[in-house]
């Protein structure tokens, strides 16, 4: 039907604009993606200042596939450019956050999330017909190794020194030798930083995706924690006890999984069979906030694509209704509310996560 709205050019060209400006960010996505798989990055970090052809003889890659790819990467404010001496390199920042995989800052993990979330996209159009679902388990295989990668440098920089912390008493008793389940552990990034750096403690680390709990066991022997841990392949509405039938938990963590759960209410349940009447429950989920206008910004949009390709998918798959990545405070508390906990509170929060206190 054809439309006498007039149309305001300066708000049309602004509207092109972005959308030149997210073809473009696409694009350098899928190259950081190479970059970062390639080694790239982290090869102009050691080398220093050096053009396409120096970079292609040191690593042994086309030269002609470098030279777009470094102009690509200096366009988006990923590299540097030194137009004098015509060479490219990493500034401090630049290589902290791209060429550290140590460094609390380090975001390479997320280049493979979102070039491995985005595979699914084909699949997700045709469940936006069927209301259907996407196991995590479906996905492509680099979407469990970008996942640890990507929130493994946000545990190291807050979970020992901010949001352990804030939880009243936990630290004391994690000092002391606790009994630990991380939920969702995934490749168990969460799980190894907390028994580092509490020896006396017991974890258990709980996923229902079975190559993520083999990945788990190895890498906890190859950090040397092994000894203090167990893995399990198990549904989070169904925990095992950690010592027979009488067995409890005192502190049990859920990092950044409990809105991707087909059964939530299920989870908390299960939760507060298991939990030491003291105990404590640990929830960290994205930031986001209580009404929809509070997420239109980057980190909300972020948050809600993973949502759609990844997060509300499994879900779904699973028969439930699905809470998703912009799940609220006021809806994750009614799912503990729900089941018998009293005490709900934001704990601590960084500008991407939201840490809560769950207790009886």
């Amino acid at each position: 039907m054809a439309t006498t709205q007039t149309i305001d050019e300066t708000k049309l060209m602004a509207l092109l604009g972005k959308v030149v400006g997210d073809f473009g960010a696409a694009a350098g996505i899928a190259l950081a993606a190479i970059g970062d798989r390639l080694g790239i990055y982290k090869t102009m970090a050691a080398a220093g200042p050096t053009n396409s052809v120096e970079l292609a003889e040191r690593m042994g890659l086309s030269e002609r596939y470098l030279r777009e790819w470094l102009v690509n990467q200096a366009a988006g404010g990923y590299v540097e450019y030194d137009a004098a001496a015509e060479r490219y390199y990493l500034s401090p920042e630049q290589a902290l956050a791209l060429a550290d995989e140590s460094s609390p800052a380090s975001v390479a993990g997320g280049f493979q999330v979102i070039s491995a979330a985005m595979q699914a996209a084909p699949r997700i159009a045709e469940l936006f017909k069927t209301g259907g679902g996407m196991g995590w388990g479906e996905h492509a295989a680099e979407l469990f190794v970008g996942t640890e990668r990507f929130f493994r440098p946000g545990y190291l920089g807050n979970l020992l020194g901010s949001w352990i912390p804030a939880l009243d008493g936990v630290q004391a008793k994690l000092e002391r030798g606790a009994t630990v389940a991380d939920v969702g552990c995934g490749h168990a990034a969460s799980t190894i930083i907390m028994a580092q750096a509490f020896p006396k403690s017991r974890f258990f680390g709980y996923d229902s995706h079975a190559p993520s709990i083999a990945r788990a066991q190895t890498a906890a022997q190859e950090a040397g924690v092994g000894s203090q841990m167990t893995f399990a392949v198990a549904d989070a509405g169904h925990l095992p006890r950690p010592d027979g039938e009488t067995g409890a938990y005192d502190l049990i963590a859920y990092f950044d999984c409990l809105h991707d759960m087909a059964d939530p209410v299920g989870a908390a349940t299960s939760a507060y069979d298991t939990l030491a009447e003291d105990g404590t429950i640990l929830l960290v989920e994205p930031m986001a906030g209580e009404r929809a206008e509070e997420n239109f910004n980057p980190v909300g949009r972020v948050f809600s694509g993973a949502s759609v390709l990844v997060c509300t998918p499994n879900a779904l798959a699973g028969g439930g209704t699905a809470l998703g990545t912009l799940a609220s405070e006021a809806s994750l508390r009614q799912v503990f509310e729900s089941v018998g906990f009293t005490r709900f509170r934001r704990a601590a929060e960084t500008p991407f996560n939201r840490v809560f206190e769950i207790r009886r």
